[in-house]
């Protein structure tokens, strides 16, 4: 009698000493090399199954021979993928992501085992983890207050925070579909509401005015940063990156094109937000006379230091000329708008300031948005819609007058005047008299 012929791939199954079944497969891995890959299981059936699944996914691409977990694909995608290419600012809130509310959480899962329902409830138990318990914020204080001690403040992550780290999971697992260790990307699958943020405060015109005023007449160190930032709308890093080599007053113009920002322990200069917005822009009168009354009061301030004063070539710096740090700047801000009398806003909200009052003044959106340097005309139409220019107030003025009738006792609204002379003209006026 003769054996049985095996089948193709039949060959790749063995039994093991201790009574189980193993098979392998070739696969192909990222690097483009071959080699087994074993899968293990108590019955034959079970391999069987593992061994067909296996063999799929061999076939639709390269298998990773050991996948890596969650925490360990991220910090090195922070560290080859997004430090070489992003912004140091940005870098740093990917990892504060990553450490405060990714890993604690699913970073020990093993990429290529991310499901969807993983993510869905990574999501949903962000979002009801109390921070300060998970960060241990209370056990680091002095005297614990609340979830040291077992009463729960129950800190609970905004909407905002939970979208960023979602929107960083997702685009980890886009790179690692890139490198074809995953073959979807789980996190874009998951339905995620776009969070409402609110309404920054801004300033009114008489605001501001009164705020810059009050710096002028106290001789405020700051004050031309603080006409830079309602004047030309600049952001808080760029106003404080910018070297004197970047002002030209005799042209009356500014070169926008670097940023001072803190990252992590130390002050850094880089390149602005994005390339729209490097620009050129030109100076008002007054932005001018602010530039040249910080240079003499800085000429002055450098004699007065001596060997002291530090030479950064920026234009707003410390007592001793070295860069100011923009947690300073903003303290300042603070106190200025204090003794000013005016709301305390956040710095950035100058900028939408700014915006608001080119709005008011009809300025077209497409200038609007040259002023501002903002990368897409989406942003610059989402504060219009916030604010009514002169013209649609005009508009909807116009459109008011329409409804009001001359002599209400009288008239009949312009819309509906002559309707009832004209009824013989009316269409099929039978049917209005039940025929």
């Amino acid at each position: 009698m003769t054996a049985r012929r095996r089948l193709n791939g039949e060959g790749s199954f063995y039994r093991t000493k201790s009574g189980g079944y193993r098979a392998y497969v070739w696969v192909s891995l990222p690097d483009g090399r071959r080699r087994r890959k074993y899968v293990y299981g108590q019955t034959r059936e079970d391999v069987q199954a593992t061994w067909t699944a296996l063999q799929e996914k061999a076939r639709r691409g390269p298998v990773v021979p050991k996948s890596p977990t969650v925490q360990s694909y991220m910090t090195s995608w922070l560290d080859n993928v997004v430090r070489p290419g992003l912004a140091p600012s940005t870098t740093q809130a990917y990892e504060m992501c990553l450490r405060l509310y990714i890993a604690p959480l699913i970073g020990t899962r093993r990429l290529d085992r991310l499901t969807v329902s993983d993510v869905q409830g990574w999501v949903n138990k962000l979002r009801r983890t109390c921070q300060c318990c998970s960060q241990g914020k209370d056990a680091r204080r002095a005297h614990p207050e609340c979830c040291a001690i077992g009463k729960c403040c129950g800190q609970l992550p905004s909407d905002s925070t939970v979208h960023q780290a979602w929107r960083v999971l997702r685009a980890a697992l886009s790179s690692a579909q890139r490198d074809e260790l995953v073959h979807r990307n789980v996190a874009s699958l998951v339905r995620m509401p776009m969070p409402r943020s609110p309404r920054a405060k801004i300033w009114t015109a008489v605001e501001a005015a009164r705020f810059l005023q009050s710096a002028s007449t106290d001789h405020d160190p700051m004050y031309a940063a603080y006409v830079l930032l309602l004047v030309l709308g600049l952001r808080r890093g760029e106003v404080l990156g910018i070297a004197w080599d970047d002002v030209d007053l005799d042209k009356g113009q500014a070169r926008i094109a670097w940023q001072l920002q803190r990252v992590g322990h130390q002050l850094q200069r880089t390149r602005t937000k994005t390339r729209s917005s490097e620009a050129v822009l030109p100076l008002p009168d007054v932005c001018l006379d602010a530039l040249r009354r910080r240079r003499d009061e800085q000429t002055a301030a450098a004699t007065a230091a001596g060997e002291v004063w530090h030479d950064s070539g920026l234009v707003f710096t410390s007592s001793i000329g070295t860069p100011m740090d923009p947690r300073n700047f903003h303290r300042f801000f603070k106190e200025r708008s204090a003794a000013a009398g005016v709301p305390v806003i956040p710095v950035h909200s100058t900028r939408r300031t700014c915006a608001s009052l080119l709005v008011e003044l009809d300025v077209h959106p497409r200038v609007t948005m040259q002023i501002l340097r903002h990368s897409q005309i989406a942003v610059t139409m989402d504060i219009y819609a916030q604010v009514a220019p002169a013209s649609t107030r005009a508009a909807l003025a116009k459109l008011g007058k329409a409804f009001v009738p001359e002599s209400p006792a009288e008239q009949d609204p312009p819309l509906l005047q002559n309707t009832a002379a004209n009824d013989d003209q009316r269409p099929f006026p039978e049917l209005e008299m039940g025929l």
